[in-house]
Parts: C-alpha cells; sequence; structure tokens
C-alpha cells in the first residue's frame, strides 16, 4: 500500500506479499472511515484487513457466508468454488465501498458467488444481495462498488460487461 500527500508527494508504503497481518496477496479495494482508519480488500487471502493512517495493522475480518450449492455453481476461470482461498473462494473481497455519514457501513462484492455484502465496520454481516447470472439483481464477477449512501449501491460487472444500480431500503435479503 502506499499513501501521498494532496500534493502527490510519497509520505510512506507498508505492506508486501503474503499472508500474515499486514502482508497482501492481491489487494483490490480500498475505502476510509471517518476515523480514518484504512480498509483494504485483501482479495487473495480473503479478507479485509484495517489499518491506521500509518498503515500499523489494527484487525481484520471475513465474510462468512454460506453458499447455496444446490442453484448449481458458477466459476469462472477453473477456479474451486469450494476453495477457502483465494480470488475466487466465496466471500473473497474484490470491491468494497463505505456509505458516508456519522455511521457508515462497508459494501462489498466478491467474483464467487457474486454477491454484495453489507457490513459492519467491525466485520458483522448485516445483508446479503444478488446471486450469480445476468438477470437483474444477479451478477458475474464483481469487479467495482460505488455507495453514495445506505440505500443506493452501484455494482460494476465484468463478465455481464454493465453497472447495475441496487435500491436497498437499508436491508439485506
Amino acid at each position: 500500500m502506499g499513501k501521498a500527500n494532496a500534493r502527490g508527494e510519497w509520505v510512506t508504503s507498508w505492506g508486501q506479499l503474503g499472508s500474515g497481518p499486514g502482508e497482501f496477496d492481491t489487494p483490490h479495494g480500498i475505502a476510509v472511515s471517518p476515523e480514518d482508519e484504512i480498509y483494504v480488500a485483501d482479495r487473495g487471502n480473503r479478507r479485509v484487513q484495517v489499518f491506521d493512517p500509518e498503515g500499523t495493522y489494527l484487525r481484520e475480518f471475513t465474510v462468512d457466508v454460506p453458499v447455496d450449492t444446490t442453484r448449481g455453481k458458477v466459476v469462472y476461470g477453473g477456479g474451486d468454488p469450494n476453495s477457502t482461498r483465494g480470488s475466487l473462494a466465496p466471500g473473497a473481497p474484490d470491491a468494497l465501498c463505505m456509505t458516508p455519514g456519522p455511521n457508515p457501513v462497508l459494501f462489498i462484492g466478491d467474483i464467487y458467488p457474486s454477491r454484495v455484502y453489507k457490513v459492519s465496520l467491525q466485520g458483522e454481516v448485516l445483508g446479503v444481495y444478488g446471486q450469480p447470472g445476468r438477470n437483474l439483481g444477479e451478477f458475474g464477477w464483481i469487479h467495482g462498488i460505488a455507495c453514495p449512501s445506505e440505500d443506493e449501491i452501484w455494482v460494476a460487472e465484468l463478465i455481464n460487461w454493465r453497472v447495475q444500480k441496487l435500491v436497498t431500503k437499508g436491508s439485506g435479503n
């Protein structure tokens, strides 16, 4: 991870390839809380790591939500849908965003099973949206996410070549 000041001058960096605290395997998304805690989607290690503004490791959490395998398995790139590690493991965070305001939440998107998770800043799953597919409300390889509010989420997909707007009314399905 790297940090620059408002003038674009290099301030500091931290992290290296690995699976320990403060190490990364395919960091892919980043958000900063009102308390200046930095949330990093560490996709290859299937976790979100949290740092202070100087890069000191604070904590980590995973998104652990059961996958309904009775609906069929959608796996891109030959990955194992039952894997617990790596970029294609269920819940591996590919994209994340943080809502603005005094009580922010995270929205985290994964590649498989292509769901959006509403998560507290402490890592508690508060809601789950979507499933694999091509229809409205279904996703194909979530790659980017924006959340201007807790009730409005924009999701960019690679497989379906589109951006969808979700209006959540503040709850998961």
